[in-house]
């Protein structure tokens, strides 16, 4: 791995987490990093660099996507990783189905964030941070995280059951304790 590489392309992604809310700030990236890089540990044949950066960039690519080609262009990444990074990040969003490997990795590892409470969590935080009642961000969960999402790599299928088993617990308690 080109620690160069990785310097250039954590300094310009810094700013861009600095106004996120604290579940979708840099701690974010940190941890979606470290599922990717373990992920990839099981990948010999995956780029690196390219998971380094589609991570990086995971968190603002929808708003900043030519800013960021510019910025590989000046880093001299060839233009097949470029195509292969930018395909990789759109790849890593929710909801997205990633077919390269590197896409896999990283949006897995972005399903996986966190451990097994962490989609409860993130939600009750990320719903609290945009204002929302608490029945507001139950109703949230149930209709859009709840059962929802996939894992492609057969090392994150089953992390990401245990957190989908665990929202499904949450929820049947709680909704028990409030109803």
């Amino acid at each position: 791995m080109d620690n160069y590489f990785r310097e250039k392309v954590w300094s310009f992604s810094l700013p861009y987490y600095n106004e996120k809310d604290i579940m979708h700030g840099i701690k974010h990236i940190e941890r979606v990093l470290k599922e990717a890089d373990n992920l990839a540990s099981k990948y010999p044949q995956a780029n690196r660099d390219i998971i380094f950066a589609a991570c990086c960039f995971h968190g603002f690519i929808y708003s900043s996507e030519e800013i960021v080609r510019t910025f590989i262009n000046e880093i001299n990444m060839p233009e097949e990783q470029t195509e292969k990074c930018i395909r990789a990040v759109f790849e890593s969003q929710v909801g997205s189905v990633p077919e390269t490997l590197e896409g896999k990795i990283v949006h897995d590892a972005h399903m996986i964030e966190g451990g097994k409470t962490f989609l409860v969590v993130k939600s009750l935080v990320t719903g609290t941070a945009r204002g929302q009642s608490l029945e507001e961000t139950l109703d949230y969960m149930d209709k859009n995280i709840l059962y929802k999402g996939q894992c492609y790599l057969t090392e994150a299928v089953e992390k990401y059951a245990e957190k989908q088993e665990y929202l499904k617990d949450f929820m049947k308690s709680i909704l028990g304790e409030l109803t």
